[in-house]
């Protein structure tokens, strides 16, 4: 009873509070856009191009194109020739311009020669060899840095153990990021592009930013037959005219639905959450887990439920008593949370996944 009184005064006074404050419509007017590498930085090598060069024209025709069809929206580069810039250097460039969202342009490298496709990164922890392999290869320009060790606060882009801050930081952003980067491989998709998904890792270029932010992975330079497309005029624009696509309706979604809402939303949420705490053996799909309370998820997910834990704020979608369901409901959302998993309840009590289903015979 304390406990809901509690919640019901802070939730008042939060209303009082905001009666005369009306909410403001917040539009995407800024965007930054990061041609990857350049300078002495020539990022990866194909055959007979190389990354820093490729993804240059991409850049900037993705910019021409938001600036000729969208009015209204400030693009602002990191690059607009070949300089070699810090990644520190391309995150402040977003952040002092107050952007509201940034997109690092890249192409990927593989020792396979036949992999192939696109795929775009949002910041997080990897849980795969293939997402860290790709991380590392991004973070590795740091070492062009005199003293990168300090600057980067004794980050080691080769040593898996520097990833582990990604777990523990916070990303206030990652639910829009995620929106914008499923976005992002739907027009790849439309394009007849190979789709490789939205994925997370610990990029340092993402990690410096405070805003939604993205990194496209536009092609495999490894491969000869992507190399020859992405390094082509026609196959540069198709690049270009997705990522446009793909921020035109971001930014539709954006502007209509990003509302800045009163303080007194997520209270009463909680209050609601701790009246129906569900009875019983329940499987969730866990999809983020972070230092700082987290407010943008797809509508896609459903009613969100979040758990605080040992200091962490937990993020846990699709109810279900069946497990089986549950393990249906896993593959749905990692289409857009590739690192979520299972995590299983017995009433309010969080209980291993095996356990639950020995109690409830499954």
């Amino acid at each position: 009873m304390t406990t809901k009184l509690h919640f019901s005064i802070i939730t008042l006074f939060a209303l009082l509070l905001s009666i005369d404050a009306p909410a403001q419509i917040k539009k995407l007017t800024t965007v930054v856009i990061d041609a990857g590498h350049g300078g002495k930085d020539c990022g990866a090598l194909g055959k007979v191009s190389q990354e820093k060069d490729i993804v240059l024209p991409v850049a900037l025709q993705v910019g021409q194109y938001i600036t000729d069809s969208i009015q209204g929206v400030n693009v602002i580069y990191t690059r607009k020739t070949d300089e070699y810039l810090t990644l520190n250097e391309r995150a402040e460039i977003a952040n002092k311009s107050s952007a509201d969202l940034f997109i690092s342009i890249h192409a990927n490298s593989a020792k396979s020669p036949q992999i192939s496709g696109a795929e775009t990164y949002v910041l997080g922890l990897h849980r795969t060899k293939d997402n860290l392999a790709v991380a590392q290869k991004e973070n590795s320009v740091i070492v062009l840095e005199d003293d990168y060790s300090n600057k980067y606060e004794g980050f080691d882009p080769s040593e898996p153990e520097s990833y582990i801050i990604f777990e523990l930081m916070q990303n206030a952003y990652l639910g829009q990021s995620i929106n914008f980067a499923s976005t992002v491989q739907d027009a790849f998709v439309a394009a007849n592009r190979g789709n490789r998904g939205v994925k997370q890792a610990g990029f340092l270029v993402l990690r410096q930013t405070s805003m939604p932010s993205v990194l496209i992975e536009i092609g495999f330079i490894s491969n000869p037959e992507e190399e020859k497309y992405i390094n082509s005029a026609a196959g540069q624009t198709e690049i270009a005219r997705s990522i446009f696509n793909s921020f035109r309706s971001y930014k539709e979604s954006y502007d209509n639905s990003n509302i800045a809402l009163m303080p007194s939303q997520p209270i009463v949420k909680e209050s609601v959450a701790k009246e129906e705490e569900p009875t019983g053996i329940s499987f969730y799909v866990q999809i983020i887990s972070s230092k700082s309370q987290q407010k943008d998820f797809p509508a896609s997910l459903g009613e969100v439920k979040e758990l605080v834990e040992n200091g962490m704020y937990k993020y846990l979608v699709s109810r279900t008593t069946s497990y089986d369901e549950a393990q249906k409901n896993l593959d749905r959302v990692r289409k857009l949370y590739p690192d979520c998993f299972i995590v299983a309840f017995d009433g309010a009590e969080k209980i291993s996944v095996r356990h639950a289903r020995k109690r409830s015979k499954q």
